[in-house]
């Protein structure tokens, strides 16, 4: 998933607010800005190299460090430790952990094909990123629709109350992620747009991503607590 996995962190920060959104949005991602920096690495080496190439569908790694099952243990302790000392909280930690754990999950439904342990050990994902790439795109939607409406359902018995442009601007991004992720599920923007090869140094698949994603965590973690409490809660 792309974007369904944020809507996992907006849950844990209104059942648990004494953690805090970023640290949150940052665990529901944990592993996607793994796999980029293994890129950067040379451990987890990502194809196609230029972003306007990319699709959801020709995209090749292996995900041996960030993604495949046994190092998730790994993984899920560190979010545990961070939570726990950063917020003098085991409950706090133990929310990043199972947010990490969600990851994993949801990416089992959709997502890239991902391992017990490297490419020739059994598959532990369905990979439909790569067999079925709109039935994935499909899930991640409605999933990000379920959880939305969860969410605004239970912040307005909560008694929070937010001004429509607020949630508009919550929405558009799930909205955005997932027109996103139709437009090149298949075709690349080069394709779509027939543009030259060329390279200006800034289009770049992995920088690129990082970018995206950096910015979808900033985006949240502005527009999400700005909020209007009820009276009653004065």
């Amino acid at each position: 998933m792309l974007a369904g996995h944020y809507t996992t962190a907006l849950i844990a920060n209104q059942k648990f607010p004494k953690g805090s959104l970023l640290y949150f949005l940052i665990a529901s991602q944990l592993q996607d800005l793994l796999w980029f920096t293994f890129h950067i690495v040379g451990l987890e080496p990502t194809g196609p190299s230029d972003v306007l190439d990319t699709t959801l569908s020709n995209v090749t790694v292996d995900m041996l460090y960030s993604h495949d099952l046994l190092p998730q243990i790994f993984w899920l302790v560190v979010i545990f430790l961070v939570g726990k000392i950063l917020f003098k909280s085991t409950q706090i930690g133990v929310v990043g952990a199972a947010l990490i754990a969600g990851h994993f999950i949801l990416d089992f439904f959709s997502g890239h094909p991902h391992h017990l342990f490297g490419a020739e050990t059994p598959a532990v994902a369905l990979g439909l990123y790569a067999s079925n790439i709109y039935l994935a795109i499909a899930i991640e939607a409605i999933f990000c629709i379920l959880i939305l409406w969860y969410f605004f359902k239970q912040e307005a018995q909560n008694g929070v109350q937010r001004t429509s442009k607020n949630k508009a601007s919550i929405i558009g991004l799930f909205v955005f992620g997932i027109v996103f992720m139709l437009s090149i599920a298949t075709t690349s923007f080069r394709q779509l747009l027939d543009i030259p090869n060329f390279d200006l140094g800034f289009n770049s698949n992995i920088p690129t991503l990082v970018l995206t994603y950096i910015g979808m965590i900033l985006y949240l973690n502005y527009f999400v607590p700005k909020f209007n409490l009820d009276e009653n809660d004065f």
